[in-house]
């Protein structure tokens, strides 16, 4: 397994490389096997805030199935990455959970047997683009609005999938296209095992109007 550190606005000393690496590889020892890439990145803010979160550390895993992400922030580098490591760990076991307490959705494979996959390169955020043309506005830089545009290579996912990778990524919500139906989805959380899913179905009228 690849482990990539990298630092934005700061600095990783080669003792917190080492410690990062060897607390991550035993993190995620039982996905060794799928896991191809794991990244780890600590940003610096830039404004004036809370001290308690000038640096933020986000944590990412990539293979051959759903991608798993999980951040932080803190004053500390490495007090980032332990809370960080505290999200990426309980957002596994709620993916197990919701197997056990789902496995009608997607089968009774365990969470060891999880295949990630890599999500598009996000490198092109540190891109500073002078013009670009989002939502029908031109923008330059940041511009005079925070505009931000992002697009994603994606395929049809059953609801148990969509289900999987919003546990994974540790977000509420999660926006997918229906295997079944090819519909534009959403699934989101409501409360403990509890889920919620809408569909946008397009009609003729909308159609003709996009044409």
């Amino acid at each position: 397994m690849d482990v990539s550190i990298t630092g934005r606005h700061l600095t990783i000393s080669e003792g917190a490389r080492e410690q990062v690496t060897d607390r991550l590889t035993t993190t995620i020892a039982k996905l060794k096997d799928r896991v191809i890439r794991a990244e780890v990145e600590f940003t610096k803010a830039d404004s004036k805030g809370s001290p308690d979160d000038d640096i933020r550390c986000e944590i990412t895993l990539r293979g051959k199935g759903p991608v798993v992400r999980a951040c932080a922030s803190a004053s500390d580098k490495l007090v980032a990455f332990d809370r960080a490591e505290d999200k990426l760990k309980a957002q596994l076991r709620r993916a197990a959970d919701r197997r056990k307490h789902r496995r009608g959705l997607r089968g009774s494979k365990e969470l060891s047997e999880l295949e990630l996959a890599p999500i598009p390169s996000t490198a092109s955020d540190e891109q500073v683009v002078p013009t670009t043309r989002v939502a029908g506005l031109d923008v330059t830089g940041d511009g005079p609005l925070v505009v931000r545009e992002k697009r994603f290579a994606t395929s049809p996912l059953t609801l148990a999938q969509a289900l999987d990778e919003m546990e994974l990524v540790g977000h509420d919500f999660f926006l997918y296209v229906d295997a079944e139906t090819l519909e534009p989805s959403v699934v989101y959380r409501r409360r403990a095992y509890d889920y919620g899913v809408i569909h946008l179905s397009i009609t003729e009228i909308a159609q003709q109007q996009a044409i």
